[in-house]
């Protein structure tokens, strides 16, 4: 495996919940969005965080994007702690490590050309000479399939998929090592998913570059993803390979999980695990091991003990005290 080129090492975020905002603001309680994850994502690899809406995944990826300020924890970028750069380090980092939202309706300026749109990161970062920023604009809109012209027209010129690609060719502008796709294709149809789903297989392939896939379809998470890791709650409940997890789920909702997706043909005979009651609040999630609510393996020492990440085979992780 190559070398790593994130590592987060005990990753927290806890927002504040205020009281009575208007007349004082006692701190009365804290969301645990992400609570001590701690994973690795390796160069030339992409990284799949997968788990149920609310379970700490986008909040993860705006921490290592530092949208959100970190409540405790590492971020290792290339082995240097992020929060002991020099300006100029961190400056560099910023500009190695970018996104592609969701929505590419609102994630575009409605104001900008697209020309304008692609070499605004290249200009703020200095990664390239003025004289060379609409050559490399050209150099990327053909990257990602746009016509030509594409760099004199407004986002609202595009359909949903063709924004997508302008996000794409905006995140790619100041050559990064990390991509952080937030559910890149979760807001477009269907039949134009495969098509955005392949352009990042094959910028990969030519670009070497590390994509961080955040997502809830486990469709899209599986084809693109090498490594994934499995939310729940504000904790990493399974890492593994890719393969490895799909065909061996161990931790218990994982299973369950899995087994509410699809199968590849109709034809395919699987057991629906239903899971009990509903996701706990992150205001006050369960003692020891979040799931063991709704876990149909739980004993006693679940509601007591909080399990750790152990191997339970090669490269493959899993906080569960049966694995």
């Amino acid at each position: 495996m190559s070398e790593p080129l994130l590592e987060v090492r005990n990753l927290t975020k806890y927002f504040p919940v205020v009281k009575n905002r208007l007349f004082f603001s006692n701190r009365t309680a804290e969301v645990r969005a992400v609570d001590d994850i701690s994973f690795t994502i390796h160069k030339g690899e992409t990284f799949g965080l997968v788990g149920e809406s609310g379970c700490g995944k986008t909040t993860t990826s705006r921490l290592i994007l530092f949208l959100e300020k970190i409540t405790g924890g590492t971020l290792l970028f290339e082995g240097k702690d992020i929060s002991k750069m020099n300006p100029a380090e961190f400056d560099r980092y910023r500009a190695s490590v970018q996104a592609v939202f969701q929505d590419p309706y609102s994630s575009l300026s409605p104001r900008m050309k697209v020309g304008n749109i692609i070499a605004e990161p290249i200009i703020v970062n200095n990664s390239a000479p003025r004289k060379e920023v609409s050559e490399k604009i050209s150099a990327l809109l053909a990257l990602v399939g746009l016509r030509k012209d594409a760099h004199e027209l407004y986002p609202h010129e595009f359909s949903g998929g063709q924004r997508q690609r302008i996000a794409i060719a905006r995140a790619l502008a100041p050559n990064p090592q990390l991509i952080v796709l937030d559910e890149p294709v979760s807001a477009l149809d269907v039949s134009i998913r495969a098509q955005i789903m392949n352009l990042l297989h094959d910028i990969q392939k030519k670009m070497h570059t590390t994509f961080l896939l955040i997502a809830h379809d486990l469709a899209v998470v599986k084809h693109m993803s090498n490594r994934i890791g499995v939310m729940y709650l504000g904790k990493l409940v399974e890492i593994g390979e890719s393969e490895e997890l799909y065909s061996n789920p161990v931790h218990p909702y994982t299973q369950a999980l899995l087994s509410a997706a699809l199968p590849s043909h109709p034809d395919i005979p699987r057991k629906m695990i239903i899971l009990p009651g509903e996701v706990p609040s992150p205001l006050n999630p369960p003692a020891g091991c979040r799931f063991h609510p709704r876990c149909f393996k739980a004993e006693g020492i679940c509601s007591r003990q909080t399990p750790s990440l152990k191997e339970v085979s090669s490269g493959h992780l899993v906080a569960c005290h049966f694995a």
